[in-house]
């Protein structure tokens, strides 16, 4: 009788290990493939409880929540130059994230998070040129 409980219990602790938080890498660089200043990838499509690692590849770099570009709730971040940083996700929706030493040069990633779309005039206010145009082009797949 002990063993027909224990069974389950085994094959539900295994189960839940599956269903375990993705971490992605996201590198800081001058130079890459989508040209100039740039973090690859630009676009990250992570869940709930995923962390992200950005990586100041190259120096000169930082990663830190666009103001105004995150959902409603999300913990504001903001890395040091230089400096790796990890952010976990725990707020579903979409974000922007910058590298402020060249946010004018459209230094810029966007994260979405979870099953979601791109919120009404969420790329409405100020923002340098180089960065909308960034944003614009990584947001139109989600």
């Amino acid at each position: 009788m002990l063993r027909k409980l224990i069974a389950p219990v085994v094959l539900m602790t295994a189960l839940a290990g599956v269903a375990q938080a993705e971490e992605h890498v996201v590198l800081m660089l001058n130079r890459g493939e989508a040209g100039t200043m740039v973090f690859e990838p630009g676009f990250v499509h992570a869940q709930v409880g995923d962390t992200i690692r950005f990586v100041p590849t190259d120096r000169g770099h930082n990663a830190e929540l666009i103001e105004g570009l995150a959902p409603e709730g999300a913990a504001p971040f903001a890395g040091r130059i230089n400096e790796e940083i990890v952010v976990t996700l725990d707020t579903e929706g979409v974000y922007g994230v910058m590298c402020r030493p060249h946010f004018a040069m459209g230094m810029v990633m966007s994260i979405a998070v979870g099953d979601v779309e791109i919120p009404e005039g969420f790329l409405e206010g100020r923002l340098p040129r180089n960065a909308r145009t960034r944003l614009e082009e990584q947001l139109s797949n989600l």
